[in-house]
């Protein structure tokens, strides 16, 4: 159950209107990897968790402070688009420099929300439940919700170089801490599970790997580009992260296979297959030839 706090979690007031920002600020609200797929990512991850304490407390107590972000960001974003223009005339009608700022605002901004944000990317495309994941797995989703975080933090430090309003820049490392604080947090959770024996790499641990395929697959570093750049790397030698297995470099990876031939398709399908010329098809209506 959710009960709605008013005040924010950190003020989201910029020291100007500015509309074309507004445009900009959406992809960390409705992009693939802004705070409306965290949110959803992260509460959709703790109530699938089947198992009960500190984990499934974990996942929903930062999905439930990612809503907050969510009500941070459009209120932001509703503030920036305060007086926006109408037209193109009213746009410079005070300042030369106007014509800019609206050629750069969405103006679905206007018409499809009424001067507040939208559940959209900053290209207006519509965020999609698509972009969540919730496996089920807990060491398979806290490794994602490390890029998640990584992604969603890379945005908001490029969106801080393209605002210098003080407002705005304030919220947004307030943002940065966070993003900050929860890429650590992932990564302790992460390790905490495996101290906990719950889960180990590779993911799934449980699943019955068979040593065959294990001993000759499982640890070989494939080099398919000229030269042996890739062999001076940690993947390409020594232990494996596991520790289960000791990394090799093949620099001449071979095919384990022939060629594929496949059989004729179904003619009923009209592919283009291998001596079918003047074949007939029965369709159970008539014979074509």
């Amino acid at each position: 159950m959710f009960s709605h706090v008013k005040d924010l979690q950190f003020e989201a007031r910029p020291d100007a209107p500015d509309a074309a920002f507004a445009r900009r600020l959406q992809e960390v609200l409705g992009g693939k990897w802004g705070e409306m797929t965290v949110a959803n990512q992260y509460l959709f991850q703790g109530w699938n968790c089947r198992l009960p304490g500190k984990y499934k407390d974990l996942l929903l107590d930062v999905g439930t402070e990612e809503v907050g972000h969510v009500e941070m960001i459009v209120t932001m974003i509703t503030r920036l688009l305060d007086n926006a223009p109408l037209s193109l005339s009213e746009a410079i009608a005070d300042n030369p420099g106007g014509a800019a700022v609206y050629a750069g605002s969405n103006p679905a901004h206007l018409i499809h929300s009424g001067g507040g944000a939208l559940p959209a990317d900053s290209n207006g495309v519509p965020w999609n439940g698509a972009f969540i994941t919730a496996s089920g797995n807990l060491l398979a989703d806290f490794q994602l919700n490390v890029t998640a975080e990584a992604q969603g933090r890379l945005q908001v430090s490029r969106l801080f170089n393209m605002t210098d309003d003080p407002g705005v820049k304030q919220m947004l490392r307030f943002l940065l801490a966070r993003d900050t604080m929860h890429q650590n947090m992932w990564l302790a959770a992460i390790e905490q599970l495996r101290e906990d024996g719950l889960e180990d790499m590779p993911v799934p641990d449980a699943f019955p790997d068979t040593g065959e395929f294990t001993d000759e697959f499982g640890y070989t570093y494939l080099g398919f580009s000229s030269g042996t750049d890739a062999a001076q790397g940690r993947w390409a030698s020594g232990p494996a992260p596991d520790g289960r297995g000791e990394f090799r470099y093949d620099d001449n990876p071979r095919a384990n296979a022939p060629e594929p031939v496949l059989p004729p398709g179904d003619p009923r399908l009209y592919g283009t297959n291998p001596g079918v010329a003047g074949s007939v098809v029965d369709t159970g209506t008539s014979t074509l030839t």
